[in-house]
Parts: structure tokens; sequence; C-alpha cells
């Protein structure tokens, strides 16, 4: 089947689409009050920037005998530590410790109104999350954003991480320097506040699923939708609009060649998500996003790197296909022991 490579100037459209035959839809609070964790939701409250932040974050014991080890999931940007959830259930079958936060600024965590907003600042916050918790070492498996945040969290912490998993990372390519504009909080908050229930789901079937819809998706739509809705939708869209400008301005693909952790890079084959491209020229948006593409450059300059790819899956293979996702997700962890 020949790929087709689209352009984020039709995302956007599915992004913004009008709000038509939308299921019931949930309101959620601002850190998501209402909707349910698969597991126990904890609090970590600390102080960043002047101010006393909290972060949810579940820690799930292994289900069966441990293996010793921890492992951090980091969630993407239009994703929580919920979503996770299979993946949670694999990893602890398998005998890890797994510790799935929510990142201030998502979900269950602080909404502030004043933060500045960056990758070496989101990693720092879990870095603390996992010393309060007494981890020594940790394997981190980042997800989109997540893939940023993970990257730079090797970076900064190397001394922590124990090995590092990228799952369809953002910013495998620096999209400023291939010609994409910079685009203001402001505008970016404008276009938060027009989200909508199908905006979501179209821009998810198209780049997460390949096109095509399974009934249980719905229940992660509902999940982001629902903080748009409640009453603290305002501050929802801001963060949001914050934390979309860090991913658009914060390239880590440059310092690909100074990590020196074992690292395992998953790539969905389908996926062509590339934030921003809207805003360029259509011969520059066209070229962005081609995901095979991006995972063996990247594969390559990362020393110490494993590439294993999905050619028919897209964005979020960990939900689209877990089960062959788990199978070579646990394949890869156990490397580090051999």
């Amino acid at each position: 089947m020949p790929v087709k490579t689209t352009t984020a100037l039709a995302t956007l459209a599915l992004c913004l689409a009008p709000l038509a035959s939308v299921q019931a839809a949930n309101s959620y609070g601002p850190q998501l009050e209402g909707f349910s964790y698969p597991y126990p939701l904890h609090r970590f409250e600390f102080a960043s920037q002047q101010q006393t932040l909290s972060m949810g974050y579940m820690d799930i014991a292994p289900a069966r005998q441990a293996n010793g080890r921890t492992v951090a999931l980091l969630h993407g940007k239009n994703f929580c530590g919920a979503t996770w959830e299979s993946t949670i259930k694999a990893l602890s079958n398998a005998g890890y410790r797994v510790i799935a936060p929510d990142q201030i600024g998502f979900c269950s965590s602080s909404k502030p109104r004043g933060y500045q907003f960056s990758f070496g600042q989101l990693a720092a916050n879990t870095d603390a999350l996992l010393a309060s918790l007494n981890i020594e070492k940790v394997t981190v498996i980042g997800h989109s954003m997540g893939g940023m945040l993970a990257a730079r969290y090797a970076l900064e912490h190397a001394g922590r991480i124990e090995q590092l998993v990228m799952v369809n990372p953002l910013g495998l390519e620096d999209w400023q320097a291939e010609g994409v504009p910079y685009i203001s909080i402001d505008q970016l908050y404008q276009s938060q506040l027009k989200t909508s229930y199908e905006g979501i789901k179209n821009y998810q079937l198209k780049y997460y699923y390949n096109g095509i819809w399974q009934p249980e998706y719905d229940h992660w739509v509902q999940m982001l939708y629902g903080m748009y809705t409640g009453p603290g939708k305002e501050i929802v869209a801001w963060n949001q609009a914050q934390t979309a400008e860090m991913l658009l301005n914060q390239p880590v693909v440059h310092e690909f060649p100074r990590l020196t952790t074992p690292t395992l890079l998953m790539i969905g084959g389908m996926d062509r998500t590339a934030p921003g491209a809207y805003l360029a020229p259509s011969d520059v948006a066209a070229r962005l996003g081609n995901y095979p593409e991006l995972g063996r450059k990247a594969a390559a300059a990362i020393p110490n790197a494993t590439l294993v790819e999905f050619p028919e899956l897209g964005h979020s293979p960990q939900v689209e296909a877990p089960e062959r996702f788990h199978e070579a997700l646990l394949n890869g962890l156990a490397q580090l022991n051999h």
C-alpha cells in the first residue's frame, strides 16, 4: 500500500472542525476532576517557579514477581498518564514497577497561569517526583511529545536513567529550521479555544489509527474533550497553547548524538504528524513528518540505538496494536540485561 503524505493544513482543518454528531459529553474539571483513572491517583506537591504545584501520578507495583526495575511513562501532548493503561498492565505483569505522571499543565496536574514551560523544567519536575519516591534508577518511556521530554530527561539526568524508549516521538526534525514560521502563544490559545470533539476524533483517526476507528478509542477522545467543556476550559486551553509553543521552539533532535543511554526507538510508519506545518509553504509542509525516514535518521544519530518499525501503524502503536507493541517493547527492555 503506497504511503500518502498529507500536509498539516488539512490537519488544522480537522482540529477546528465544527462540533457535530457528538456523543453525550462529560465535563471534567481543569485537573480532570470527574474522570476515572485506571489505577489510584497520587499527588506530589512541590515548589517550582515561586509557586506550589501538584503533580498527579500513578504508582503501580509489579503484579507478578518483581524484576527490580522501574519504568516511568511520559505521555504526549494529546494524552494523559491514563492513556498508558494497557502498557501499565503489560509492564506490571512482566514484573516492573510503573510510574505514570501527568506533567504540569496537563490532565490531573496543576494548571498554572504563569509558568515558563520548557522540556528542561518538565524533566526536572519528573526527576523530583522520582527522587521523592526513592527511585535511584529508572527506564524512561516517552510517547509523542513525551518522547521529546524523555530525550531531554536522558540528557539532563543521565545518572538516574538506565534505558530510554521513544515511541513515535515528536521533534525528530527541527520544524523552524525546515521553514515553519513562528506562531505566538496568543494565536495558539485562540485555536485551542475552538477545540471540538469531532476535531479531536478526526485528527486521531487520520494520524493515530491510519483511518480505522475502534469503539474503545472514544474513551480517550472524551478524556481530552471533557476538559474543554468544563469550568476550567480557559486555563486548559492556555496551558495547551503554552506547551504547544514549547514543543515547536525547543528542538532536541540536534542533541541526539550526545545521548549515552541505551535507546529503543519505536516507530509507527504511517505517522505523518508535523505540528505547525499548516503555517509553512505547501512544499515545506509536504515533506515534513515522514516518520519512516525520520526514525531511521534518528536511530543512526543516537549512539547505542535500536530501531523497531511498525510499517502499517500510526502515531499511537501502543493503543492501535497493543499486543504487538507490548511484545516488542518487553523484548527491547529485556535487551538491557543481555
